[in-house]
């Protein structure tokens, strides 16, 4: 069950089109694995609509050729998309597949390859074009991300699986913003672990353990 949404002003922003990029990608990809939000939205983008006709209507009339053209529109069948295919709906990760939403389809070409970290943990880094370093991340059962802060923000959504961090427990579809005013320690028993996406604007900041040593280079990592 997905408890943790994005907050409702971020999802108004989002409908009317006024995002920064990497929220509004966060933000895209929970509204496809979240019914209540993709609702949220819908009636957000009615709203939207409907002031937008009202304007309309006090400054000119609508004729009824425009109203009719309008209403064939509406009436068309929805095409498919080629970003749906089953090709690039989901990732792979040592003989395990993970199916992505619809949002992180187009991002399956951008990710780079695995790279196994200390602590159970899996990394694939994911190249969005400046707005932020975005990776996907699996936790193995028993894996943990060493306890940090944030200089920035952090963003992530479970693709797949269950992960606590000391703060609450996290499942599939759940959407986090951490900042510095938060200290976790991300970590998964899940028997089949847990994929995550992350995107952040700043690097972390570690502070309990050996991963302390590990602050004064943390900007050679963010790149």
């Amino acid at each position: 069950m997905i408890s943790f949404h994005p907050k409702y002003i971020d999802l108004q922003a989002f409908s009317a089109g006024n995002c920064e990029p990497a929220m509004a990608l966060m933000i895209s990809a929970h509204v496809d694995m979240c019914a209540q939000c993709q609702q949220d939205c819908i009636e957000i983008q009615a709203d939207l609509a409907g002031e937008l006709f009202a304007e309309q209507a006090i400054i000119k009339p609508l004729d009824s050729d425009y109203l009719e053209m309008m209403s064939n529109i509406t009436q068309l069948p929805i095409a498919k998309s080629p970003v749906a295919q089953a090709s690039n709906a989901s990732i792979e990760l040592d003989g395990k597949f993970f199916e992505l939403p619809r949002a992180l389809r187009r991002q399956v070409k951008n990710t780079g390859n695995w790279s196994r970290l200390v602590g159970k943990i899996w990394q694939a880094p994911v190249n969005l074009g400046g707005i932020g370093k975005a990776n996907f991340m699996y936790m193995e059962k028993g894996g943990r991300v060493p306890e940090h802060t944030h200089k920035g923000t952090e963003m992530t959504l479970v693709i797949d699986g269950q992960y606590g961090d000391g703060i609450a427990e996290y499942d599939c579809g759940d959407f986090t913003v951490m900042n510095n005013q938060h200290k976790h320690l991300p970590h998964s028993e899940a028997d089949d672990g847990c994929l995550v996406f992350t995107i952040v604007d700043q690097p972390l900041h570690f502070t309990a353990g050996i991963a302390r040593l590990l602050n004064p280079f943390s900007h050679l990592f963010f790149k």
